[in-house]
Order: structure tokens, then C-alpha cells, then sequence
């Protein structure tokens, strides 16, 4: 077992007494970098056996035949649009996607500890692609940050936690 420091990023979680709200102390642990990766994991196959059969369904054989993925408008739609509102209405309705869920952790407002509202949560989406942009260094920031959290929930005031 390792003792937690700021400098080890495979280090146990620490604890974090936050006052939401003025309130009472409440003990939180960030979820870390390995359980974010397998339930980003577990959210992209999710995501594909949803956008692939809808793809296949409006472009037929030819969707692979090509070689190409990007077909147009509808491309647009189910590659792009479809998974961002998805994600954006899982977070803001259940505090997760199905992959963070099931791992037992839970996206809320840093400041509130409540489930993400709508303009927040399109905030941290979009800066999924800021997290992107620099060699993926936004998300593997979760690493080592002492509260786990990657640039996309620095943007957005978010963290995640477990439940």
C-alpha cells in the first residue's frame, strides 16, 4: 500500500473535508486517473454499439467499404452530436455516464457537491477538446493533480468523485 502524496500518482486517493454550501464538513475521495480510463473504457463501447449500427444503417456496406468515416451531415450528427448531448444529459440527470456509474463515482460542482447544471456541464464537455488539443495532457493531468481533476474539470469547476 503507498502513503499519499502530492507527487505520487499512483498514490491512494486522499479524503477532502469541503464545505459546500457553508455547510458541515463532508468527506470526499477523488476518483484518480486508472478508474477514469476504464470507465471512459466501458462509456466508448457503450458509446459504439449506439453510433455504429445507426451509421451503418444510413450509409450500408459502403460506411466500411470507403474507408472513410466521415460521410457527411449525418456523420456529423451521430458521431459528434449524438454522443455530446448523451454525455452532457447523463452528467447533468444521474452525475455520471454508465462507465462512471457503474464504477460507483459520480461528477458533481466542486463548489455544491450537486449533480452538474446544464451550462456547466456543456462547459466540461467542450473542454474535453481543450484536454485533447496538447497530446491528451488535459486528461492525463488527473495523474497528478491533488484533486484528480483533468483541465476539462478545472474549466468547469467539477470533480469526480466516488459514491
Amino acid at each position: 500500500m503507498t502513503v499519499p502524496n502530492d507527487s505520487n500518482p499512483y498514490a491512494i486517493t486522499p479524503k477532502a473535508d469541503l464545505q459546500p454550501d457553508g455547510g458541515a464538513g463532508v468527506n470526499l475521495r477523488y476518483a484518480g486517473f486508472w478508474i477514469r480510463v476504464a470507465a471512459s473504457i466501458i462509456d466508448t463501447i457503450a458509446m459504439m454499439i449506439i453510433v455504429f449500427p445507426l451509421l451503418f444503417m444510413i450509409y450500408g456496406g459502403d460506411l466500411l467499404a470507403q474507408g472513410n468515416m466521415s460521410n457527411g451531415f449525418w456523420d456529423v450528427i451521430i458521431s459528434y452530436v449524438l454522443p455530446a448531448v448523451l454525455s452532457i444529459t447523463l452528467w447533468v440527470v444521474f452525475g455520471g455516464t454508465p462507465g462512471k456509474r457503474l464504477l460507483g463515482l459520480r461528477i458533481v460542482n466542486e463548489k455544491t457537491l450537486q449533480h452538474l447544471s446544464w451550462p456547466v456541464a456543456l462547459v466540461r464537455y467542450l473542454g474535453y477538446y481543450l484536454s485533447m488539443l496538447v497530446l491528451f495532457l488535459g486528461f492525463f493531468w488527473v495523474a497528478f493533480d491533488r484533486k484528480k481533476k483533468g483541465w476539462h474539470d478545472h474549466l468547469a469547476g467539477s470533480i469526480v468523485i466516488y459514491d
